[in-house]
């Protein structure tokens, strides 16, 4: 890696391009993943459903997720941020944006599920473009709080990429990181929580496991879970004592949520796989209607 820059404080060369090349491998198979779905969605008929367009509203979150893993990627290849102070707060903004409109519509799909396997309620369309818009509204809102000061945007330990500012840990910080994680990870996780709680159940009775009930769940907490932890451990302990190459594992984590997402809600669904497969092939899936649920 040939650069005039020196290395970001308490990183080694190797260390900086291996957190670049993971952003960069992270960002490009996410993106790829994530646009087949939502060229899929577009191409093909039968995926065009409202249960259908909340597993889209996911798709193009986690696109813009990955989207700011290729700035961070770049970013890390120079060893520096190159887009000044405005940029990175554009930057952590964005991140925000999409992560928490990406949670909020996982937690829409999993209130589509219980009601589509728990009451035999059919999703409209009205309602689903509500809840989709409700969810990048919502997420709107909280990423907007930092620039406007409650809360803020800063380097992240590598300076390569800007997120949520947890160094100083003062009452600014707290009070947001409380309602932030209230709103946009606890009760989101509550809401998958018992909705998948609530399907396992009914299909424990039928016999008829449609679905790994369990997983988005696991999904939401294993890929966001290390990075809310160290926002939180961040309101209550000064965190700069931890290097600040372990600092920047959980931000990692938490960028393969678009892989991850992309083989929990459409390539690990068997109909919205099958409607990929027609897109590729342009071989007919068999069923008429295609919906959202994993296989």
């Amino acid at each position: 890696m040939v650069t005039a820059h020196p290395l970001p404080e308490g990183f080694t060369e190797i260390e900086v391009f291996a957190i670049g090349t993971a952003l960069l491998v992270e960002a490009l198979l996410g993106f790829c993943l994530n646009g087949l779905t939502i060229i899929s969605f577009r191409k093909i008929k039968e995926l065009r459903t409202p249960s259908n367009l909340l597993v889209l509203s996911i798709a193009l979150a986690d696109c813009g997720i990955c989207i700011n893993a290729f700035i961070a990627a770049f970013s890390s290849f120079l060893r520096y941020w190159p887009y000044g102070s405005d940029g990175c707060q554009i930057h952590g903004f964005h991140g925000f944006l999409t992560a928490l409109a990406s949670i909020s519509s996982s937690a829409a799909v999993a209130w589509d599920r219980y009601h589509h396997y728990c009451t035999r309620s059919r999703l409209q369309w009205s309602t689903a473009a509500s809840m989709m818009v409700f969810a990048w509204l919502f997420a709107a809102f909280w990423s907007m709080m930092p620039l406007l000061g409650w809360g803020e945007y800063d380097y992240e330990p590598l300076r390569t990429c800007c997120t949520l500012d947890y160094s100083k840990g003062d009452r600014n910080y707290v009070t947001f990181l409380f309602a932030l994680s209230t709103f946009n990870f606890m009760i989101p996780g509550f809401i998958m929580l018992t909705a998948y709680q609530s399907i396992h159940q009914k299909f424990r009775k039928t016999g008829n496991f449609k679905f790994n009930t369990g997983l988005p769940l696991k999904t939401l907490v294993i890929c966001w879970g290390p990075y809310c932890l160290l926002c939180s451990y961040a309101a209550v302990e000064n965190v700069m004592f931890i290097p600040a190459k372990y600092r920047m594992i959980p931000a990692l984590i938490a960028k393969t949520v678009p892989t991850v997402d992309a083989f929990v809600y459409a390539l690990g669904n068997e109909n919205y796989r099958g409607g990929i497969w027609q897109f590729l092939t342009g071989q007919k899936i068999e069923k008429a209607e295609v919906d959202n649920k994993t296989k």
